[in-house]
């Protein structure tokens, strides 16, 4: 969400909106997504944040965005996780008409509900599958509940069609990382920082060609990383394994898509290579149509082979 949207819909409901400088805790800045998530009351919100994701997307460079969502964050203001997420669904197929940029969406289920919860939430996920969702996700407090739980419901959402994209490796070690390797069956892993520590698991993510989504800012933010410089995106690289470039939360770290591709260039050193890899990476690893994903690699290679020296 964009910052003013929050501030103009916070005024519309009555709600004082602040947002922190920086999150003591998982917990301060997942009670700042809730109140955040209050503020959207009515469909017309929805598709308002919706198509504004978009266009950020569209003017920072992208050509396709995948974020991801739990429907239960709208507390039922939206009716059911039916009803949120086919407001969603039809805000993004709008949403990429008019901006020219493909929307898919992730369902993620939520660490901190029961996974039986999960389980339902994967077969409307896959019932939507081939209307804009993409994938399958697991959110929430690594700390709360291990992958090993929701493995059904990951079992079902692979079975329909749809990528396993688990959040892994953000707050808890690299056993998050093999469990979401193992049991879940990821295709693609968010953050998973945490395997940066063990050689063995880095070679089972290369050898297996499962993708990292880094979000460098979010991770000094929440002191996952001690600082910017010390983010272990370079040696990931070093080690092949296929990493993406993320915001992961523009709102709540001030960053957007853009600023991340400069700042891990002007404070880690990656090279332009190395960032048109890391483009590539996002393309082949998430669930954009085949030829979305080779056009756009071409037009990366192209811009690759013209960038001044």
């Amino acid at each position: 969400m964009r910052r003013s949207t929050l501030l103009e819909l916070a005024d519309r409901a009555g709600v004082v909106a602040t947002l922190p400088r920086g999150y003591g805790s998982f917990a301060a800045f997942t009670d700042t997504i809730t109140a955040a998530a209050a503020c959207l009351r009515t469909p017309a919100d929805a598709r308002r944040l919706v198509h504004e994701i978009v266009e950020d997307a569209a003017l920072a460079g992208a050509v396709w965005v995948e974020p991801s969502m739990w429907p239960g964050l709208f507390g039922g203001r939206l009716g059911s996780d039916a009803d949120v997420l086919d407001v969603v669904l039809d805000a993004g197929r709008d949403a990429q008409d008019r901006y020219g940029v493909g929307f898919g969406l992730v369902v993620a289920a939520n660490r901190n509900r029961p996974p039986d919860e999960a389980v339902a939430l994967a077969q409307l996920a896959v019932r939507r599958h081939g209307h804009g969702v993409v994938a399958f996700g697991l959110d929430g407090d690594e700390t709360a509940a291990p992958g090993p739980l929701f493995a059904e419901a990951f079992t079902i959402a692979r079975d329909g069609g749809l990528l396993a994209v688990p959040h892994a490796g953000e707050l808890t070690g690299a056993q998050s990382v093999r469990d979401a390797l193992e049991v879940l069956g990821a295709d693609r892993i968010m953050h998973g920082v945490a395997a940066a520590a063990d050689p063995g698991l880095l070679d089972r993510l290369t050898a297996g060609n499962v993708a990292l989504d880094i979000c460098p800012t979010s991770n000094v933010m929440l002191s996952v990383v001690p600082s910017i410089t010390r983010h272990p995106l370079p040696a990931l690289l070093a080690r092949g394994v296929p990493c993406s470039i993320n915001a992961d939360d523009p709102l709540l770290f001030d960053t957007d898509l853009l600023t991340e591709y400069a700042r891990v260039r002007d404070h880690l050193g990656l090279t332009d290579a190395q960032l048109a890899d890391c483009a590539r990476t996002s393309l082949r690893h998430s669930g954009a149509p085949h030829d979305l994903i080779e056009a756009t690699r071409a037009g990366i290679d192209a811009w690759l082979r013209h960038v001044p020296a």
